[in-house]
């Protein structure tokens, strides 16, 4: 009994020797009112701005409105389990989310966690979703093509990487198969592409992943999925969210596409935090600051120069207009920010002219010197003859029969154009593919085949230069010009299959 009392005296006394409460200070206040995703707090004067706050039950806040009395918050998730009363603590971080190759082929939601089911990723690293984007001194020109595989933008509106191209028109005109035709066209090109679907129907997100993993593109792929069920300050974070994942590759030194479906979600999901927290309104009741909401986000986009690792991050924002009003307050600040828009009209699109990209309105500000020198070759009258076609054409409704014959040949030539550059869903092409038949169509080879057999033609014309010559194609794809020797093969090649159709 002696002993065992001895024992218990030695462990008190040891407690006692190592007793120290280590001092901790923490800067707690309290929730005084909360609804419709947003949180007042009192007593958090050492808050800082877009600081991560910690609420009940693991629910994190963001700081955004720093008032006189106290801190305006949005809530980063369910915020019905929070009442007046709560604790609420800083925690001394901003958002982050993980970053890296493990993030690749996985959907995940803005704040990196997974929603595809199966199970937690391995990363290393995070990064901050906020960032100041890189200076002058750190890029370079952009002189290397994104190639879409779609015959119409890779010849008249090309994108380059490290560019930021914004396409824009009205629902269902096909903006989002452009930018899915232009993920698949990634494959094997060494270019980590990032979805962000902002604001979208979960059925589409879950078509999206589907589709991306039937055409073996969610090998290279991170979707970032911020449904309209989720709460409005998940979507605001959603397109930072992917940028930073995308940035990531950039500084390695690698290729980095993202695509933001759509912004004018975003800035819908920006005005409503905006007016819950009593900022004032401004045109349309955005808030003043909805300039900067985009500007910043987009100029992180870049072509990083080789002492900064020559990586680059190419930027393909959506914007749905509303009735063809490309004047309206979002889509007009996000033109003045981008390089270019490709823009997609109702009209051509129900015309049965698919991609139904409007080349008068269209534009690229920086790709026409990413392009490759064999594009170009075919490119540059393509661009002019169809110009001309479409003038024509307003003019020819009042009076075909009385036209010259100068004057229907350009016309008929211009309706075969039109006619090659129909491309159907989910197939995009090579180089050497598109070069072929963009150069058989506008040097007039097929002025005799009938309009409503071109199509049929170009098929047809493919699987011949597939199985007779294959070296052709390829040539173009390594030289990346037409050189006087492929000029040649190519144009006997295109006479023999004209003569193989016509037995």
């Amino acid at each position: 009994m002696e002993a065992r009392d001895r024992d218990i005296v030695s462990i008190i006394k040891e407690e006692i020797e190592h007793f120290g409460a280590a001092v901790a200070m923490a800067n707690v206040g309290t929730v005084v009112e909360v609804g419709d995703g947003i949180a007042r707090v009192h007593g958090l004067g050492a808050a800082r701005y877009n600081e991560l706050l910690q609420f009940p039950y693991d629910i994190m806040g963001l700081a955004l409105n720093l008032e006189e009395d106290n801190v305006g918050v949005v809530i980063l998730g369910d915020c019905t389990r929070i009442k007046e009363g709560d604790e609420v603590r800083t925690t001394g971080r901003v958002v982050e989310v993980p970053v890296g190759d493990a993030l690749v082929g996985r959907v995940v939601d803005p704040l990196g966690r997974p929603r595809d089911g199966r199970g937690p990723m391995r990363t290393e690293k995070t990064r901050p979703v906020e960032r100041v984007a890189p200076g002058v001194t750190m890029r370079c020109p952009v002189d290397t093509p994104l190639m879409a595989g779609i015959k119409a933008i890779d010849s008249m509106i090309p994108i380059g990487r490290g560019q930021r191209e914004l396409i824009i028109g009205d629902r269902f005109t096909g903006k989002s198969a452009i930018v899915l035709d232009t993920i698949i066209a990634q494959k094997g090109e060494d270019v980590t592409c990032v979805y962000v679907a902002i604001g979208q129907k979960t059925s589409k997100v879950a078509q999206v992943v589907a589709l991306l993993e039937k055409y073996g593109a969610m090998g290279h792929t991170i979707v970032v999925a911020a449904d309209a069920s989720d709460p409005a300050p998940l979507q605001y974070i959603a397109p930072y969210a992917g940028c930073a994942m995308g940035e990531e590759f950039m500084e390695q030194g690698r290729d980095a596409l993202i695509v933001y479906d759509d912004l004018y979600k975003h800035a819908w999901a920006y005005r409503q935090l905006s007016l819950l927290l009593r900022r004032p309104p401004g045109r349309e009741a955005y808030p003043g600051d909805i300039f900067y909401l985009h500007s910043r986000l987009l100029e992180r986009a870049a072509k990083l120069a080789p002492e900064y690792g020559g990586g680059s991050l190419t930027a393909l924002p959506i914007i749905e207009t509303q009735a063809g009003d490309m004047s309206a307050y979002i889509p007009t600040n996000v033109i003045s920010i981008t390089d270019g828009q490709i823009y997609l009209e109702p009209d051509l699109f129900n015309a049965g002219i698919r991609p139904a990209a409007n080349v008068g309105l269209s534009v690229s500000r920086v790709g026409g010197s990413a392009q490759r020198k064999a594009m170009r070759q075919v490119a540059g009258t393509l661009r002019l003859e169809l110009a001309q076609f479409r003038e024509l054409q307003a003019f020819a409704q009042f009076g075909a029969e009385d036209l010259d014959r100068a004057t229907r040949e350009q016309l008929e030539r211009g309706r075969r154009i039109t006619e090659v550059l129909k491309q159907p869903l989910y197939s995009p092409m090579s180089l050497g593919h598109q070069v072929t038949i963009l150069y058989a169509v506008s040097n007039g080879f097929l002025d005799d085949v009938p309009i409503d057999k071109v199509i049929a033609w170009e098929e047809n014309f493919h699987r011949f230069m597939k199985t007779r010559h294959p070296e052709i194609e390829q040539r173009i794809n390594e030289d990346k010009e037409i050189t006087p020797e492929t000029r040649e093969a190519l144009e006997k090649a295109i006479l023999e299959c004209k003569a193989s159709a016509a037995h």
